[in-house]
């Protein structure tokens, strides 16, 4: 019986081999291996940079004008030396070419003076607002008023012949006076910026005199003229304006004059209306 089963069952083994090898294949097979790192990440593609711009090339600086000396001045009809006076290309106060002139100003001066003769010496202080008209471009006339203040002080060294040798019967050896007065003057451009003036002056003055009997000096009121003509130079500061140096000379100095000699006199032009 034994020797019939044997063969029998090797038969079975044999039918079922097939059938077992399938099911094999189709179980899954488990891993064994151990876990590893975790995939990387995979990197991003890298652009290639943009190819720098070709250096342009900057335009060669040109060079600099060599420096040429000023030329030499040129006299001309206007200069005939070549060279100008101050403020000689500034408008003309009143004169602007070919527009027409201005006609009214207002002229008025500062004067200082200082004098010595007699005995006495004299420093005169004045002030002399006007009105001026121009005749044409270089001609002007005009009327005016004027103050004057002088001060007499005795010089040293010289004796009055009064009983205690001072100026005036008070015992001071000084003596000061003041005048008001009217005048007109007259003004003529010569070129450019030089002119010659003159005016007559008549003023109610008080003025000094010794007397001959005690010899002090008094104050007295009385009118007196002054006759005064010099030249001047105009500074122009803009088109209506401008500032004059007059030197003048007064035709009548004497002890009873109200200015010396020589007068200085600052004056100021304000052009006015049209």
């Amino acid at each position: 019986m034994k020797r019939h089963l044997l063969p029998l069952l090797f038969l079975v083994g044999v039918a079922c081999l097939p059938a077992h090898h399938a099911q094999a294949q189709d179980k899954p097979v488990l891993n064994s291996a151990p876990p590893g790192p975790p995939p990387a990440t995979p990197r991003p593609v890298e652009k290639a940079p943009a190819p720098a711009p070709a250096p342009t090339t900057a335009p060669a600086p040109a060079p600099a004008p060599e420096p040429t000396a000023a030329p030499a001045p040129q006299p001309t009809p206007d200069s005939p030396s070549g060279l100008n006076f101050p403020n000689r290309n500034i408008p003309k106060a009143g004169l602007d070419g070919d527009k027409p002139y201005k006609k009214k100003f207002i002229y008025t001066n500062f004067g200082l003076g200082y004098t010595s003769g007699g005995g006495l010496n004299q420093f005169s202080v004045s002030g002399a607002p006007a009105l001026g008209f121009r005749l044409s471009e270089k001609f002007a006339v005009g009327p005016g008023i004027s103050y004057a203040y002088n001060s007499f002080s005795l010089q040293d060294g010289y004796s009055t012949g009064t009983p205690n040798n001072s100026l005036t019967e008070s015992g001071s050896n000084s003596i000061s006076t003041n005048s008001l007065g009217f005048k007109a003057f007259a003004q003529y451009i010569v070129y450019k910026e030089f002119f010659v003036h003159a005016e007559y002056e008549v003023t109610n003055a008080q003025i000094i005199y010794q007397d001959g009997t005690s010899g002090y000096f008094f104050k007295r009121t009385q009118n007196v003229t002054t006759p005064l003509a010099g030249v001047g130079y105009r500074s122009y500061i803009g088109e209506n304006a401008a500032f004059d140096i007059v030197g003048l000379y007064n035709f009548n100095n004497n002890i009873y004059s109200l200015y010396p000699g020589l007068v200085v006199r600052f004056s100021f032009l304000f052009n006015i209306g049209k």
